[in-house]
């Protein structure tokens, strides 16, 4: 096998396409846009360059034919919050050879020891974790925007090479199909008619006035979590100029307390159910495919990006109004059919009990694992 780093744009061409190859097959893949990948490893438009390293790896068999990626990655801002300055490993792909899926870890981990770190966790991203992180190991289903697929056999992949689990995240479905609980109702109903509060839906006009919002409760809710940095503002208007095409104003809410910002919930169509058929490319024929496929099928499905609220209003209904806001925005449509609330930690007991409440259920999991190195 022969390792090629990636240092041209023919590889990283390459390094893009691998994936399309390998899943061919699978009838639940949905190639992600070429676009917001690429974004990941341009330092003019991924702002983690400003404070942090990547590189990436490519892997060919002996007849030249590509088997393997891999990217590792440093966040100086967070890599030294842990005992074991840590790295990262992600947008791995590979075919079932552990031989080859070794050499890639195997790979990755020289790289960052080279650099002084002693652990790596992975898969996950060089950016924030709301796309592209944690392995999938629960619901092999087709996936959302932004969310990681892989086949079952990479768990085993990681776990036999050492990497052990460090937490995992959430997703639950909500039949939108199916009347909220009438205690969840009552209390979400509550809170919305109490006076000092207020609920504003996003407007693109007011874009910078709704970033610092966003940014200032996401600071706050976020805090107490492990190795958190704070968000940066070049990384929301990042985000948003990613979502920008397929945005819907009215189902992405704030929450207002004497009009300070105090709670946030990020909710989008789900556009992978179109975007599957233009196989990765927004070009002209990518656009118009999309166009078209977006006159001619309905997306039935939400997902609910991020909710947060600051840590002094939590426990006082107002996730519960915000999410009431939102069914109350998409029921008239009569055009969606569930929604994925998504992406919750193992260990946010608060966020784990409110999607309970609504009556959700456990869709799929998502893995980040540790490796500590020897």
């Amino acid at each position: 096998m022969n390792l090629i780093e990636v240092a041209n744009w023919q590889q990283a061409r390459e390094f893009i396409d691998l994936p399309k190859r390998l899943y061919k097959n699978d009838p639940h893949w949905i190639c992600p846009l070429d676009s917001d990948v690429e974004a990941i490893f341009d330092p003019s438009r991924n702002v983690f360059f400003s404070h942090g390293l990547c590189n990436r790896w490519l892997l060919a068999d002996k007849d030249g034919q590509l088997i393997g990626r891999v990217a590792a990655f440093i966040n100086y801002e967070k890599s030294h919050k842990n005992p074991q300055p840590t790295g990262g490993v992600g947008f791995f792909e590979c075919i079932q050879d552990k031989n080859a899926a070794f050499l890639l870890l195997d790979t990755a981990k020289a790289w960052l020891k080279s650099k002084g770190m002693e652990a790596m966790d992975g898969p996950i991203n060089f950016g924030e974790n709301d796309k592209y992180w944690g392995l999938l190991i629960h619901g092999f289903k087709p996936p959302s925007l932004g969310m990681n697929y892989n086949p079952p056999y990479y768990k085993e992949f990681f776990e036999s090479y050492g990497f052990t689990k460090l937490y995992d995240q959430l997703t639950n479905f909500l039949d939108a199909t199916t009347p909220l609980p009438e205690r969840f109702t009552k209390i979400a109903d509550w809170v919305m008619k109490k006076p000092d509060y207020s609920f504003r839906h996003f407007d693109k006009s007011k874009f910078d006035q709704y970033a610092a919002d966003f940014r200032e409760i996401y600071n706050d809710a976020w805090s107490n979590f492990e190795n958190f940095t704070p968000i940066e503002m070049g990384t929301i208007k990042e985000s948003f100029r990613q979502m920008k095409a397929i945005m819907d104003e009215r189902i992405i809410w704030f929450a207002y307390y004497k009009n300070e910002p105090i709670a946030v919930v990020l909710c989008l169509p789900d556009v992978n159910q179109i975007l599957k058929h233009v196989h990765g490319k927004l070009n002209l024929w990518g656009k118009l495919k999309f166009f078209w496929y977006s006159k001619t099928q309905r997306v039935e499905r939400l997902r609910i990006i991020i909710m947060g609220c600051k840590k002094k209003f939590q426990n006082h209904g107002i996730e519960s109004a915000l999410i009431r806001c939102l069914q109350l925005e998409v029921l008239p449509r009569n055009t969606i059919t569930g929604v994925e609330l998504a992406w919750v930690g193992d260990f946010n007991d608060k966020m784990i009990a409110l999607h309970e409440a609504t009556g959700a259920r456990q869709d799929k999991i998502h893995r980040t694992y540790r490796y500590i190195f020897k």
